[in-house]
C-alpha cells in the first residue's frame, strides 16, 4: 500500500557524510543512508489496520475514547491497575525514578539499556547490572542468556535490603546483552526473591512479545501455549512494568507506565500531569493512542512473531557463515557483531564498535549502532582508569515489517566486503564527550 524510494550513495559521498557527521552516525541525515538498522524504536511500519485506526483517533483533551481502548487493551495484557500514558518508554523511567530513585539507592536489573541507565543515574541512585555468566560469552549458544544472575541478586537483597533497594527490574529481552531472551522461570525466581524481601519487582516490557514467543520456543511447558498467554504469566508475577510502544507495540511513538500500587500511581499521575500532559493522553494525540491499543493485539499474532524472529535469525545465521563473529543464538530485534572479536587489534579504548560501524556505514550506506564502550564506557573518577564495557557489539536492529530479504541479503554483502578488509581497520577517538548519553551526541576521528 505505501512505498518510499531508497537514495543511493557513493563511497566518497559517504566519506564527506561521514567526516562532516563526526563520525556518528546519529548525526547522519536518514536521506543518506540505505538501509536503516540505528534502531528498531519507532522504526516499525503501521499495518492498514492500525492507519485506520488513526482516523478514528479521539483527539479530546480529557477521557479520550481512543486512551479508554488502550487502558483496556493494556489491562487485559498485563492485569495491573493503573495505566498511565506517557509519550515513550524512557519518559515511563523519568516518572519512576523520579519517585523511587535517589541518592544512596540501588536498582538491581539483569542489565540497565540506556535511557534506563541515565534515568536511574540521574536521580542519584546506582543502576547496578546483574547478568548470568554466560551472558557475557558471546560465542556460547544458549536458550536464555538474557537472564537475571539469580544468586547475585539474593546476595544484593540480603546486603542492602528494602531501604536501598526501592525496586528490582529485568529487562525483557535484555537490549544491552544482545536481545537475549529471559526464561519464565528466570522471571517467576527473581519475583520470589523480591517478594521474599519485601521490594517492588518491575519489568522493562518494550520487548515483552519477543520475550514470549522465544519461552514458548525454547522452555518445556511452553511448547502448546498462545504467546498471549505467556506474556499474560509474565506480567503476572511484576508488581509493574515500563514500556516504550516504538518497540513492541509497533508504533512510532508511545509508551506507558502501569502499576498495582495505588500510592505511587498518584504521584506518578501527579508528575506526568506537569511534565507530559493530561492521565488520559500523557503527551500523545489520540490517534497515536488508539494505533498503539492496535498494535499491542497485533504483535502477539504469531504468525507475526514466527516470521520475526526467523526473518532477524537469518541475518545472523548468513554473516556467521561468512566468518563473521556474533552474538548467539541470534536475539529478537538484532543482530549484535562481536567487534572485539571482529576487530582484535582494536583496544576497547579506542573503540572498536564505533570503527565498525563506520566502515560499515563507508561499505554499503547501512546505518547500525554501537553497543560497547562508546555507550557504556567510562573513566573511573578516583584512578583516572578506563573502564570498558564488558561487551563491545555492533547492534544491526531490524525495523519491524520494513526491509525485504533483498535488503538484508544486501546487507550480509556489506559485512562480508568489510570482514575481508578487518585488518586495515584503525580504531577511533572521542573529540567531543557529552556528560549523559554520550553516543547520542559525541564526536569521534579515526586514528
Amino acid at each position: 500500500k505505501s512505498v518510499e524510494p531508497l537514495r543511493f550513495t557513493t563511497r566518497a559521498e559517504r566519506q564527506s557524510i561521514l567526516r562532516k557527521a563526526g563520525y556518528n552516525l546519529f548525526n547522519i541525515h536518514a536521506d543518506d543512508v540505505l538501509i536503516d538498522l540505528l534502531t528498531d524504536s519507532g522504526t516499525s511500519a503501521m499495518s492498514a489496520h492500525q492507519w485506520g485506526g488513526m482516523i478514528e483517533g479521539d483527539e479530546a483533551y480529557a477521557g479520550s475514547k481512543s486512551f479508554s481502548r488502550l487502558e483496556q487493551t493494556v489491562k487485559e495484557l498485563t492485569g495491573f491497575r493503573h495505566i498511565i500514558p506517557t509519550h515513550q518508554g524512557r519518559a515511563a523511567e523519568k516518572i519512576l525514578f523520579s519517585i523511587v530513585g535517589g541518592k544512596d539507592r540501588i536498582v538491581p536489573n539483569n542489565t540497565h539499556f540506556d535511557t534506563t541507565r541515565a534515568n536511574v543515574e540521574m536521580s542519584g541512585a546506582e543502576a547496578l547490572d546483574l547478568p548470568i555468566a554466560n551472558g557475557l560469552n558471546p560465542a556460547l549458544k544458549a536458550g536464555f542468556k538474557g537472564n537475571m544472575d539469580l544468586d547475585a541478586l539474593a546476595s544484593v537483597l540480603d546486603n542492602e535490603g528494602p531501604q536501598r533497594i526501592p525496586l528490582v527490574m529485568l529487562t525483557v529481552t535484555n537490549n544491552a546483552n544482545a536481545g537475549q531472551p529471559v526464561s519464565m522461570e528466570n522471571i517467576r525466581q527473581t519475583a520470589e526473591l523480591c517478594r521474599a524481601h519485601g521490594i517492588p519487582f518491575f519489568l522493562d516490557a518494550c520487548r515483552f512479545a519477543e520475550n514470549a514467543y522465544f519461552i514458548k520456543l525454547r522452555e518445556p511447558g511452553y511448547e502448546n501455549k498462545t504467546a498471549r498467554e505467556i506474556a499474560r504469566e509474565m506480567f503476572s508475577y511484576a508488581d509493574g512494568c515500563t514500556m516504550s510502544g516504538k518497540k513492541d507495540g509497533l508504533v512510532n511513538m508511545g509508551g506507558f507506565l502501569a502499576v498495582n500500587d495505588d500510592q505511587l500511581a498518584g504521584r506518578a499521575r501527579n508528575i506526568l500531569i506537569v511534565t507530559e500532559g493530561f492521565p488520559t493522553y500523557g503527551g500523545l494525540a489520540g490517534h497515536d493512542l488508539e494505533a498503539f491499543a492496535r498494535g499491542l493485539d497485533e504483535v502477539l499474532e504469531e504468525d507475526y512473531l514466527k516470521y520475526r524472529i526467523r526473518s532477524v535469525a537469518y541475518l545472523g545465521e548468513h554473516i556467521s557463515a561468512i566468518g563473521a563473529p556474533i552474538f548467539q543464538p541470534p536475539g529478537g530485534h538484532a543482530i549484535y557483531i562481536d567487534a572485539k572479536a571482529f576487530l582484535p587489534h582494536i583496544p576497547p579504548h579506542q573503540y572498536p564498535g564505533q570503527a565498525l560501524a563506520c566502515e560499515l556505514y563507508l561499505a554499503g550506506g547501512i546505518r547500525s549502532c554501537e553497543i560497547g564502550s562508546v555507550m557504556f564506557g567510562k573513566f573511573d573518577p578516583q584512578s583516572g582508569q578506563f573502564k570498558p564495557a564488558p561487551l563491545e557489539m555492533v547492534r544491526l536492529a531490524i525495523p519491524r515489517r520494513v526491509y525485504t530479504k533483498s535488503h538484508i541479503d544486501y546487507v550480509v554483502e556489506s559485512v562480508e566486503n568489510v570482514f575481508r578488509k578487518r585488518d586495515d581497520i584503525k580504531g577511533m577517538r572521542i573529540v567531543y564527550d557529552p556528560p549523559v548519553l554520550r553516543h547520542f551526541t559525541a564526536t569521534f576521528q579515526p586514528l
